[in-house]
This record gives structure tokens, C-alpha cells and sequence, in this order.
């Protein structure tokens, strides 16, 4: 009894000495008796704790505020910021938290018989607060504030912010931040070092490299002209190319909004505008025919670069950057489609990253211009380079063509047409830089060079590694990116190749409650998609694994699908975002019977140990 004792003396004293939480509450100096005036409530939060919304899913203790009772304060309604909706190791479940800070709204109606003079308002709040670790003991504490209650006071109309809901516990915020989830789509850091790679790729093409000596001659060999002004240039220049692109992604991002994301990834209609686009570019970069931009666009654009001064070598960066277009496209597009996939500011974050890349060699020769001289020479090369990133483009369009076979449910291009494709369009290219076939930058009985001969064999042997696939094995990774095979297929399906075979539910939410309630077993819920990568990637990668197998045979099995044109997709997109507040896929939850929410698991994870420890939460 004393052990216990002083272990609660323990943990009392530890959440009084840590107190990570700030609270400050603001009013407007006077205000008028029967007037709605809204009240500030500010929370500062140090350290790596954070603090539980109003309106959390069951787990953590909420956060509750309210006002202490006034004969002067008639009712009052709260307002919560959006929370970031996240996995919570410390309950095994998704939360609603804030970090860093966060201002709640309080709409106060003063009452109209509300004495004129000084009035205190004091907020009562309870709440918990916890880090990725352990979580302090629930806290109750006051925030007051004094105003003066006059009829003189001026009655504003009270407006609320954008993205603010009213917080009423049990209901799920309206608006929600899904960072987590969108990171589990497409890490920002690997899209963010593509996007600078292909950047800098993008300067060996046919388009960009050429003008380099060009470009940076205007730099270096000005009349009267330091070096370090050289520099300032062609750092100005480097900020055209930077806005032009950076402008492409934020156009791209104002047009998505913040939401629908998913959705848009996954758009029959858009992906088949991406199709398009990718088979245009290919086809002219194979010689089909040529791309360019109105000639007076870029005539008008030259002449006003011509003046001079900052304002003109600007002007000159983004002529560089739209002649450049017609080879720069094909990366511009490939970063485009792959963003709208992912969290809503990578069309703008990704842009301003190709350009960085894209830019970043210009202002490396301006510190060092003796490099210009050890620069390959323009020659056959570039065009080698131009041919084979046609057929690189190919087999995007066939992705993105796929992405729209499957959300249709056509059945055309099915995974062995799919893989056929990939395997002889990777191979030409393959062939191509080998000398075996004749296109433009290639002579016959031209010697190969090392070089041609190692890229040749590389695209070689990716292609014959794909052969596999159309037999029935796995291709890791790759998986991700291909259709899955058809229904019934003993290798996939959810079942894997070496044990028992999972049965699966197709879209039938209702019938799989019923039967979990009959057997009296947990559901286990995958929200998941036609042409969601990563749904591909754990349905074959990590549903087969033997011991997360035998975990997931223990319940019953249910795909909700959210992505297709059906009102199955429909149905399941909004059970989906009212019970869970999220339509980010994949994401997975288990369920009793009754509908009741055992636990929930966000987008993709590479961890078995992650998964199994989500799976054991519902045995």
C-alpha cells in the first residue's frame, strides 16, 4: 500500500513538473450586452508534446473547453483549427492532434441583460498531453480574461477563419490535415531529390545543353564587367528558369485545391490526358514530328531580354526556359503527374526543385568558368539521348494508360500486355544503344563506345527482368507500378505463393460485418484502390509474407475500393471519409461486428513488425 502510494505521489508531482503547455485568453476591450463577440484561446506547446483535438477518435482524452457559468454569458460555441490526423503509437489508433501552437475560437453570446462594467471570463479546459513515448496525466487548468460589458460598444459581425470547424465531440473534424498520410503516398524527401535529379538531367538534352556556352559567354565576356557582376547575372538569369517552372507548379496546385488529391490521382480522365501528353512528347522526341511554342511568344520574350540590366537578363531566363520546353517536357509532365498523387504542394515544391536543378549548373560555370572548357562537345550523343527518352516516355504512357484500364475495370490491358509493352519498349532502347537498330544518331558500323555499350546492356537486362512477371512471379518494387494479376491468381490476390490461400470480400462492407458477427470475428477493413501504387506494393509484397498471412487468416477479409466510377467506389469513398475523416488509400482498419473501430493503420509501411503489431491489436 505505501509503493502504491508513493507511486501516485510520483506521478502527480511529474505532471506538475512538466508543464508543456501554455494557455492565454484574449477579448475584445468592450463589448454589448445581446452581442456575439469571439473570444482568442491560445495554446503554446514546447518540446516535441503534443495536445489531443475536441473532437479525437476514442483513445486519448479529448480536449474540452468551456466557459465558467456568468449570469452575463448566455451561450457560447467552439471552433477548432484543422488537426493533423495521424497513427498514434501511444493508443495504437489514429489521433487528432496539434503542435507547436494552436488558437482556439470561442463564440460568446453576451447575455442581453448583461451588467454594464468590468467582466472576468475564465475558460475551463481539460486535457492530456503526450510525445511519441508516454503521455502526462490529464491536466485542468483556467485561462482568464477581462473586458468591459457597455451598450456603447461597437457590435462587429464575427467571421470565421477558413479551414475552422465547430468542435463537437464524437464527430470527426471536417477539415483535416492528412501530412502522414500523404508522406506514406510519396515520401517529400525521395519526390524532392528525383525532381532535382531530373533537373540536372534534364541539361543533357538536345534542347539545353547547346546553350550552355552560349548562355554563359554572355555572362563571362561582357566589356567592363567584374566577375562577381558575372555572377549576380547569372544568379538573375538562374531565377528566371526558377519562377517559370515554380510558376507551373503553383498554377498546378491553385487548380487541385487542398482537396480531392486522391481522387484526381486516379481520374480516368485525367490519366488519360497524361496518356496523351506523354505519347505526343514520345512520338516527337523519336522524330515523328516537333514541338515548339509560338514563334512570336518567343520573339517578343527575346527582344525584351535584350534591354539589358537585371529586369532583361530575368527576361532571359525564362526565354531559355520555354525554348527549352520541347525536351524539358517530358520531365516537367513526368514530375506533374507523379505530384497530384501526393500531398498538395508537391506540384509547387517539385517545380521549384526541377528548376534549382535545372539552373544550378549555369551558376556553378559562373564560379568556374574554367569548366566550360572540359564540357563534352555537342555531337551524336544528344541526339541518342533525345531517341531513347521517346521510348522512356512510351512505357509512362502505358502506366498511365493502365491506371485508366483499371479503374474502369476494361480488361484490356491486362497484366501480361502490360508487361509484353514494358519488355519491348524497354528492350529497343536497349537494342538502339547497341548498334542492332538504325534511328537517328546512330550509323551503322559506328564503333560503340563503353559508355553506349553499359547504358545498352543496362536497359537490356531490366528488360529481360520483367520476363518473370508474365509467369507468375513477383517483381518486388516493381509491383507498385503494374496491374495486379487476375482474380483467382494462386501467387497474389492477397494470398501469397507458399501458404494458405486468404479469401477475400470484394466491396461488400455490410455482408462482411454480418459474417464477422456470426463467426464471431474481427473485420479487417483495406480501403484501397484500381490504380493506387501503393495498395499494389503491400497487396503484393506484404500481404504474402507468411507470418502477416497467418495474421490477417484470423479475420474476416474485406477490399473497399475507393477509386473507381462505380457507386461501389462512391459508396466506400464516403463511409470512408465520415467514419475515418480520410480518403488518402491505402489504409487499413479493424473493426467488430458491431462497426466498432479496433485500430487503424495509414498508407504504406516497408516494417513487418509495424504491420503484425497493428494486426495483434485485434486479436
Amino acid at each position: 500500500m505505501r509503493v502504491l502510494l508513493l507511486l501516485l505521489l510520483a506521478a502527480a508531482a511529474y505532471g506538475q513538473a512538466i508543464s508543456p503547455m501554455k494557455w492565454s485568453l484574449e477579448a475584445p476591450a468592450k463589448v454589448a450586452p445581446g452581442s456575439t463577440v469571439q473570444l482568442r484561446l491560445k495554446g503554446v506547446i514546447e518540446g516535441a508534446w503534443h495536445l489531443y483535438s475536441p473532437t479525437t477518435p476514442p483513445g486519448p482524452i479529448p480536449t474540452t473547453i468551456k466557459l465558467a457559468e456568468s449570469p452575463a454569458i448566455a451561450g457560447m460555441k467552439l471552433y477548432q483549427p484543422p488537426p493533423t490526423r495521424k497513427y498514434d503509437p501511444n493508443f495504437q489508433s489514429d489521433t487528432e492532434t496539434y503542435e507547436k501552437e494552436v488558437t482556439f475560437l470561442l463564440l460568446t453570446e453576451i447575455a442581453k441583460t448583461a451588467p454594464a462594467g468590468p467582466l472576468e471570463l475564465t475558460a475551463q479546459l481539460r486535457y492530456q498531453m503526450c510525445d511519441d513515448r508516454q503521455c502526462l496525466p490529464p491536466k485542468r487548468v483556467t485561462a482568464t480574461t477581462a473586458t468591459t460589458v457597455d451598450a456603447a460598444a461597437a457590435v462587429e459581425a464575427v467571421a470565421i477563419p477558413p479551414g475552422y470547424v465547430e468542435a463537437i465531440p464524437g464527430e470527426a473534424a471536417a477539415s483535416v490535415s492528412q501530412a502522414p498520410a500523404a508522406a506514406a503516398q510519396q515520401p517529400i524527401g525521395t519526390f524532392l531529390l528525383i525532381a532535382f535529379g531530373a533537373g540536372l538531367a534534364a541539361i543533357f538534352t538536345p534542347c539545353v545543353f547547346p546553350m550552355i556556352p552560349i548562355t554563359m559567354s554572355f555572362f563571362l565576356n561582357r566589356e567592363n564587367a567584374k566577375r562577381s557582376d558575372s555572377i549576380v547575372q547569372a544568379v538573375v538569369f538562374c531565377l528566371g528558369i526558377v519562377v517559370l517552372f515554380t510558376a507551373m507548379g503553383a498554377v498546378t496546385t491553385a487548380v487541385l485545391g487542398p482537396f480531392g488529391v486522391v481522387q484526381i490521382g486516379s481520374n480516368p480522365w485525367v490519366n488519360g490526358f497524361i496518356t496523351v501528353v506523354f505519347v505526343a512528347f514520345a512520338l516527337s522526341l523519336l522524330g515523328a514530328f516537333e514541338i515548339t511554342l509560338p514563334s512570336g511568344l518567343l520573339t517578343k520574350m527575346n527582344e525584351a531580354s535584350g534591354r539589358g540590366g537585371f529586369l532583361g537578363t530575368l527576361l532571359m531566363g525564362l526565354t531559355f526556359a520555354l525554348t527549352s520546353f520541347a525536351c524539358v517536357g517530358p520531365f516537367v509532365g513526368s514530375l506533374l503527374a507523379a505530384s497530384i498523387q501526393g500531398d498538395k504542394l508537391l506540384p509547387l515544391l517539385g517545380m521549384a526543385t526541377f528548376s534549382t536543378g535545372l539552373a544550378s549548373p549555369f551558376f556553378f560555370l559562373a564560379l568556374f568558368p574554367s569548366y566550360l572548357k572540359k564540357l563534352p562537345k555537342s555531337g551524336g550523343w544528344l541526339a541518342r539521348v533525345k531517341v531513347v527518352l521517346g521510348f522512356v516516355l512510351l512505357a509512362l504512357a502505358i502506366k498511365y494508360a493502365s491506371n485508366v484500364d483499371q479503374v474502369l475495370q476494361t480488361g484490356l490491358l491486362t497484366r501480361d500486355r502490360f508487361l509484353a509493352a514494358w519488355v519491348v519498349l524497354f528492350a529497343l532502347p536497349g537494342l538502339y544503344l547497341l548498334g542492332l537498330l538504325l534511328l537517328p544518331g546512330v550509323k551503322s558500323g559506328e564503333p560503340l563506345s563503353i559508355t553506349r555499350t553499359l547504358f545498352g546492356a543496362a536497359f537490356l537486362i531490366f528488360a529481360v527482368s520483367l520476363l518473370p512477371g508474365m509467369f507468375g512471379g513477383r517483381l518486388g518494387d516493381l509491383e507498385a507500378f503494374i496491374p495486379t494479376p487476375a482474380e483467382g491468381f494462386s501467387g497474389f490476390a492477397g494470398g501469397g505463393g507458399g501458404g494458405q490461400k486468404l479469401t477475400w470480400m470484394k466491396n461488400q462492407y455490410a455482408e462482411a460485418l454480418a459474417k464477422a458477427k456470426a463467426e464471431n470475428k474481427l473485420v479487417f477493413v483495406n480501403f484501397t484502390g484500381y490504380a493506387c501504387t501503393n495498395c499494389h506494393w503491400m497487396k503484393a509484397n506484404m500481404f504474402p509474407r507468411p507470418e502477416v498471412q497467418e495474421a490477417l487468416s484470423k479475420f474476416v477479409l474485406v477490399e473497399l475500393y475507393t477509386d473507381g466510377t462505380d457507386a461501389a467506389s462512391e459508396a466506400n469513398q464516403e463511409l470512408q471519409s465520415k467514419k475515418f475523416s480520410t480518403v488518402a488509400i491505402p489504409y487499413y482498419a479493424i473493426l467488430d461486428g458491431d462497426e466498432k473501430v479496433v485500430g487503424t493503420f495509414p498508407g504504406l509501411t516497408r516494417d513487418p513488425q509495424e504491420f503484425l503489431k497493428f494486426l495483434g491489436a485485434g486479436s
